[in-house]
């Protein structure tokens, strides 16, 4: 048999094999009811310069890299929007729950997900190691709907506590997660800029850094 009759029938069995593998999925493939994200101060500039950043919210690494994005962003106020993706890390104990409840808390109140996002930044060492090493995941979402609680209000503490009960805050996590890894992110800190990926995340550890992305595309906007 010829060689091109045997690159004719490899080519054919090719094609089947990714029809068996796509078809299944594009049957249970469903997208989500919204756009994944947190939207900074609620703010969303179609002509602004679009930050993303991929935060996990018990990650050392994303609670340094806050502080100067943040200060960043209050400098340009309008000409910059932020939107914040999750990536609960598998090896950061807690880290899923813990993003659980920021969506839960969006959903509550949108103006309290970033306050409740620092306060986890700033106690992330109560959420993971030793001081929860022994406890039950039930006493983990208990412990994290008071933390939360503490943040927003004491009168929110039931709400926060029905979250963790409504099906729909797990698919948002969720979510988050596979919306991560579309974009091949596999880590945290980790941001895109106007849609590009910002090549190393410690190009951003100082609020000058930020001044040195961000300025050159603030200039070139005002040119056109």
């Amino acid at each position: 048999m010829s060689g091109e009759h045997w690159s004719g029938i490899l080519t054919v069995l090719t094609l089947l094999a990714l029809q068996l593998q796509v078809l299944p999925v594009r049957g249970d493939y469903i997208p989500p009811a919204k756009s994944d994200g947190f939207v900074y101060k609620n703010h969303f500039n179609y002509d602004a310069v679009l930050i993303e950043a991929f935060y996990d919210p018990l990650c050392p690494y994303s609670a340094e890299s806050w502080p100067p994005l943040q200060t960043a962003l209050d400098h340009y106020a309008g000409r910059v929007s932020l939107v914040v993706h999750l990536l609960p890390l598998p090896y950061h104990d807690n880290a899923f729950v813990a993003s659980r409840a920021l969506h839960i808390v969006n959903g509550l109140d949108r103006s309290a997900t970033f306050p409740v996002l620092k306060s986890f930044f700033k106690h992330q060492e109560k959420f993971y190691g030793a001081p929860t090493r022994n406890l039950s995941r039930a006493s983990i979402v208990d412990e994290i709907v008071k933390f939360v609680a503490s943040v927003i209000g004491s009168a929110s503490q039931t709400s926060i506590k029905n979250g963790f009960n409504d099906t729909n805050t797990d698919l948002q996590t969720r979510v988050s997660f596979k919306y991560a890894a579309s974009r091949g992110v596999s880590g945290t800190p980790y941001f895109y800029v106007n849609g590009f990926v910002l090549p190393q995340a410690e190009n951003t550890a100082n609020y000058s850094d930020w001044r040195n992305v961000i300025d050159p595309l603030i200039g070139a906007k005002k040119s056109l």
